[in-house]
C-alpha cells in the first residue's frame, strides 16, 4: 500500500531553486527486525514508481533477493515523478496549483537527499543493502557518497557513475520530440502527449536494442505489402501506454536530472569519489545493454574498492534487468546466504 511522508519545510535544491514543502510517496514490504538490521532500500528508474512488486516481477517474493519474509524493503518515489512525490503536477504554495514547465530544476543529489529525509522519518539508521538500477543506480551511488556510513553494501545494476555523452544524446533526442509538440508548455496534465509518445518510442529503441526487437517484433514470413508491421504497432502501443500513466513535464524533469549526474563533481573527480565507497558492491551488467554497456560496467566495478562484477546473459537489452529475474535473483541472493 502506498504511504506518504510530508516534509513541511523548504527543501533547497542543488541548482538554486526551492520547493516550499515536500511530499514523498513510498512503499514498504516485510517487517523491520527488532535489531533493525534487515533493511534493503531500492532506488527506482525513470518512469517506475515506489511499488517495486508491481514493476520488478518476481523480486518481492519468497526466495527472491527482496524476500519479504527476510528483509524490510523500502522504495521511495523520486522527486519530480508522476507517482505521488512532489513534481511538476503537484499543487504547491503560494499559488496552490502545479508549476508544470516552471517546476525548478532537479539533480540526482536532490533525489538522494530526499531519500535520506524519508529514512530518517522512518527511523532507519543502517541500511543493509542499497539497490539501484538504471537511473536508480545513479541515486544509489550518490546517496552512498553522501552518507557512506549508512550502508552495508551496494547493488548496482545497468548503471554508471556519470551520464555519458551517448545517454545525454538519447535524452536530448527525446526532449526534442516532446518540445516539438506545440502543446508543450501548456499548463494541463496531458500537454505534449504526442511528443511524450514519440519520446517513449525513441527510448524503447535503446531499452531493447536490435536483439530484443528482432526476437519479439519480427513480422511473420510472407507479410503482404502495405500490411502494418508488428514493430510499428509496438512502438505506437508503447508511446500511448506511457501517456496513459505519465506526463511530459515529469519526463523532462527527470531526463534533465539524469544528464546532470557526475559523481566526481566537487569531489576531486570520478575515481576519487568512487574510491570512498569502501562497502562491498555487486555490479551487474546485461550483455546486450546499449545504454550502460558491459565494458562501462566493468570499468565501474574496477573503480570501486570492493566490487564483484556479474553479467546477465540476455538479448533483451537494458530491460534485461526487468525480464531476467531468475538470473538476477541468483546473483543478488548470493551475498545473503
Amino acid at each position: 500500500m502506498i504511504q506518504y511522508f510530508e516534509y513541511p519545510h523548504p527543501f533547497e535544491l542543488e541548482q538554486g531553486g526551492t520547493l516550499p514543502c515536500l511530499t514523498i510517496a513510498y512503499h514498504t514490504y516485510g517487517r523491520l527486525s527488532p535489531e533493525g538490521d534487515n533493511v534493503v532500500w531500492v532506488c527506482h528508474a525513470l518512469t517506475a514508481n515506489s511499488d517495486v512488486a508491481d514493476w520488478w516481477p518476481h523480486t518481492v517474493e519468497a526466495g527472491a533477493f527482496l524476500d519479504p519474509d527476510r528483509y524490510f524493503t523500502v522504495c521511495a518515489n523520486i522527486l519530480g515523478s508522476h507517482y505521488g512525490t512532489t513534481g511538476p503536477l503537484t499543487p504547491l504554495p503560494p499559488e496552490g496549483r502545479p508549476l508544470y514547465s516552471r517546476f525548478p530544476a532537479l539533480t540526482i543529489g536532490d533525489m538522494a537527499r530526499a531519500h535520506a529525509l524519508l529514512a530518517d522519518h522512518l527511523g532507519i539508521g543502517r541500511i543493509r543493502r542499497l539497490v539501484g538500477s538504471s537511473v536508480g543506480g545513479f541515486q544509489a551511488l550518490e546517496w552512498a557518497v553522501q552518507q557512506p556510513a549508512r550502508f552495508g553494501s551496494l547493488a548496482l545494476i545497468a548503471t554508471d557513475a556519470k551520464a555519458s555523452a551517448w545517454t545525454i544524446a538519447v535524452d536530448e533526442t527525446q526532449r526534442m520530440a516532446i518540445m516539438a509538440d506545440p502543446t508543450y508548455g501548456e499548463e494541463r496534465p496531458d500537454a505534449a502527449s504526442a511528443g511524450l509518445a514519440a519520446a517513449r518510442a525513441i527510448g524503447m529503441l535503446t531499452y531493447r536494442g536490435p536483439w530484443g526487437y528482432n526476437r519479439t517484433q519480427t513480422d511473420p514470413e510472407g507479410l503482404a505489402p502495405g500490411a502494418v508491421h508488428r514493430a510499428c504497432t509496438y512502438q505506437r502501443h508503447q508511446g500511448e501506454k506511457l501517456c496513459r500513466r505519465y506526463n511530459a513535464y515529469s519526463y523532462v524533469a527527470i531526463l534533465d536530472a539524469f544528464d546532470t549526474y557526475d559523481i566526481g563533481r566537487g569531489r576531486g573527480g570520478l575515481e576519487a569519489a568512487l574510491a570512498t565507497l569502501t562497502m562491498p558492491a555487486t555490479v551487474v551488467a546485461i550483455t546486450s545493454d546499449i545504454i550502460f554497456t558491459p565494458a562501462e560496467m566493468r570499468l565501474l566495478a574496477s573503480r570501486l574498492p570492493h566490487a564483484a562484477y556479474y553479467e546477465i546473459d540476455s538479448d533483451m537489452g537494458h530491460d534485461g534487468f526487468l525480464v531476467e529475474h531468475e538470473q538476477l535473483n541468483r546473483i543478488l541472493r548470493e551475498p545473503y546466504e
